[in-house]
């Protein structure tokens, strides 16, 4: 089972078609006791840095969500779910994220369209199995004003280009984290996912 945690941050059932497609078999909750039970965790999100962490402390999923990262087993962020991994954002500068990665979020430049919304290409910088079988330069579909800078370098796995350079995915062994919907991003996000239920079934 791949529970996908439920703290209320955006509608989630295109990630629940998303892994049905590639046999993924998930559980929608906002249950704490579930992650002990999960062969991985999805923690996907969409609005307000601050507002999702309001609801993660108030459903008692912070603890469970940082002891999950903690043990090294298969995890997927998306969206937000990838923002509020790190320290702080600039969109809430009082409100302090699950710091399970340092660094914190940055706005995208002044100059540009805000959000960037729609199709853009990443560049892999790691060879981790998340992304087999699908070729650096990819397209996925974004809907985001915000983005990570990693204080450890090592963990950038992906970035894009939208007007300036930034980070669209890190990863370290059976956990990584994008920017992109890839339950949105028709065949290569559907390879991601499927690489993910492959990763959870060979570390069960």
């Amino acid at each position: 089972m791949i529970l996908i945690v439920d703290y209320g941050a955006g509608n989630l059932r295109s990630v629940v078609r998303g892994l049905e497609a590639v046999d993924g078999e998930p559980l929608l909750s906002s249950d704490p006791g579930k992650f002990a039970e999960a062969d991985g965790v999805v923690f996907p999100g969409q609005g307000s840095f601050e507002t999702a962490m309001e609801k993660l402390r108030e459903l008692n999923l912070e603890e469970p969500l940082k002891e999950h990262l903690s043990s090294g087993r298969p995890f997927l962020g998306i969206c937000l779910g990838l923002q509020l991994l790190f320290d702080s954002s600039e969109e809430a500068p009082n409100a302090e994220g699950v710091g399970a990665f340092a660094g914190p979020n940055r706005k995208f430049q002044p100059g540009k369209k805000i959000p960037h919304l729609g199709w853009n290409s990443v560049e892999w910088r790691q060879n981790s199995p998340f992304f087999e079988d699908i070729p650096s330069g990819s397209y996925f579909y974004f809907v985001h004003s915000y983005y990570p800078v990693p204080q450890n370098a090592d963990l950038i796995a992906g970035v894009t280009d939208y007007e300036e350079e930034f980070c669209s995915a890190i990863a370290s062994d059976n956990q990584a984290a994008v920017q992109f919907h890839p339950e949105k991003s028709q065949k290569a996000g559907l390879q991601l996912l499927s690489n993910f239920v492959k990763i959870c079934k060979e570390n069960r």
